[in-house]
């Protein structure tokens, strides 16, 4: 996920990162095009880590978001907000200077941490994916079924797997003594190009594939449901027909979230897996762009919430003016009309 591939340089092809033998070849950019790149990643960063970093304060703060699936969304709000503080800042460096000079220990750090956010993601929709087809499909059993201890056990799988999982193909030696013949050679200098090999290539995409099939076989399910508590919404009372629009609501919403998620990055999981058995022949520049393209994705999310969640814009509302600093703030009911 983190590792760009220099295979060779557009601009400027005698240009290296360093001069020793085996160096990366270095694509060189005029300065226009450096500043501006830097500047759409300085605002995709800024938008990124406000956006999410607005999530977490909300959700934290109002008491009425004190749910099972808001926490979820807190904890998906908290890996993408430190994607875009941790990650993002040294993958435009990269990208802008087509090497990296910041030594081994930041490019190990920097692909772990990019693996794991990313990851952690996956896992969380995942998981949100769950809690919204119990929502929906067993409305009764739901309350006791999916409590605020379940999502902090979905929240500690969904830190704790892609955290161990990371650690043990980056910083440990099994997998390159044991597959060293799907292992491509050392990398050449300033790539920093750590898990990229065929290995690799074909691991990370069933990473993808199996939570994806998972909930888009489940969100399938969700909107059949839905479609036919509709047509029966008229035989509820009042207060059972808002609370089964209200979570109808927030299923098409987050149905909507898992497909920009899928779109977003099925392009760099197909790239990755199908570029692993063409001995890696996809330019550093359209990999960079699938790379970029999926660090979209975690910008998304507070952007749909605002156009999808009337809750959310009231939350927004309440923050920028001078009653966040009211002592009833905290309690007031976000869902009330």
């Amino acid at each position: 996920m983190s590792a760009v591939l220099n295979q060779g340089a557009e601009e400027h092809p005698a240009a290296f990162c360093y001069q020793v033998n085996g160096s990366c070849p270095r694509t060189v950019h005029p300065l226009g095009i450096r500043l501006a790149i830097y500047l759409a990643g300085a605002v995709g960063m800024l938008i990124t880590v406000l956006g999410n970093l607005f999530v977490v304060f909300a959700v934290s703060y109002f008491k009425v978001l004190h749910t099972p699936t808001n926490f979820l969304l807190l904890s998906l709000a908290l890996a993408d907000m430190f994607l875009g503080l941790l990650v993002l800042p040294l993958s435009t460096i990269r990208s802008v200077e087509s090497c990296w000079f910041l030594g081994d220990f930041l490019c190990h750090l920097h692909t772990y941490l990019d693996t794991l956010f990313c990851l952690t993601s996956i896992f969380h929709l995942c998981f949100i994916s769950i809690d919204r087809h119990c929502a929906i499909c067993e409305p009764l059993i739901y309350p006791s079924k999916f409590t605020v201890r379940v999502a902090i056990r979905y929240i500690l799988a969904g830190w704790g797997i892609p955290a161990a999982y990371t650690a043990f193909f980056l910083y440990t030696d099994v997998v390159g003594n044991a597959l060293s013949q799907w292992l491509e050679e050392m990398p050449c200098v300033g790539s920093c190009q750590l898990l990229f090999n065929k290995f690799w290539g074909w691991l990370n995409f069933p990473m993808f594939f199996f939570p994806c099939l998972i909930m888009i076989s489940l969100y399938m399910k969700i909107f059949v449901v839905a479609i036919r508590q509709a047509q029966q919404i008229n035989t509820l009372s009042k207060n059972l027909a808002g609370a089964a629009k209200r979570e109808r609501k927030a299923a098409k919403t987050l149905g909507i979230a898992v497909g920009i998620y899928l779109l977003c990055w099925l392009p760099f999981t197909i790239d990755t897996l199908v570029d692993s058995l063409l001995n890696f022949v996809t330019p550093p520049l359209v990999f960079d762009i699938f790379i970029w393209f999926a660090y979209f994705n975690s910008a998304c999310n507070p952007i749909i919430y605002v156009f999808s969640y009337r809750w959310f814009r009231k939350a927004l509302k309440l923050c920028l003016s001078r009653e966040i600093f009211s002592p009833r703030t905290p309690t007031i009911d976000l869902y009330q009309e």
